[in-house]
């Protein structure tokens, strides 16, 4: 394994836990670092598994947003409370680095469905939501996962 392959090795391995963790762009990274690969090591092999690995991480990131979205508002739960959420997921990341962001995004889904539909129902509504998030990494995931290992072949390939 050459020092190349270490290094995008690595790069994709930050974007796998920025994936999980969701301060980095994980799939931007990825494919970052299949893309520098494919640069360096060159020829049809290594750009086919560039397209490869686009392809599973466009379709990861289309499916990660309709899949959970599709949930959500079958439960009912609107759009603007996820941006509310999010916003203030966006507000606490800078308050508490890091935790702020998960903290900010569970208060700000409860305070909107609080306001929404009341105290009883707001809990259930904000665990529906934060399992729809859950949803949504886990696709991501295993969308970079898969373009992990097709570039994994490609590195055993060449």
């Amino acid at each position: 394994m050459s020092s190349v392959e270490v290094l995008v090795a690595l790069v994709i391995a930050v974007g796998l836990v920025g994936i999980l963790v969701p301060v980095l762009p994980g799939s931007v990274l990825v494919l970052g670092g299949v893309l520098a690969w494919a640069w360096y090591v060159g020829g049809a092999t290594a750009w086919t598994v560039f397209a490869l690995v686009a392809v599973l991480l466009v379709a990861g990131s289309v499916v990660k947003y309709l899949v959970p979205n599709r949930h959500l508002k079958d439960a009912g739960i609107p759009a603007s409370t996820q941006w509310i959420g999010a916003g203030l997921g966006i507000v606490g990341f800078f308050v508490v680095p890091v935790v702020g962001l998960f903290i900010g995004f569970v208060l700000g889904v409860y305070l909107a469905e609080y306001r929404r539909v009341g105290s009883a129902a707001a809990w259930p509504s904000t665990k529906h939501a934060l399992r729809a998030v859950g949803l949504s990494i886990l696709i991501e995931l295993a969308a970079a996962l898969l373009a992990t290992f097709v570039w994994i072949a490609g590195v055993i390939a060449t």
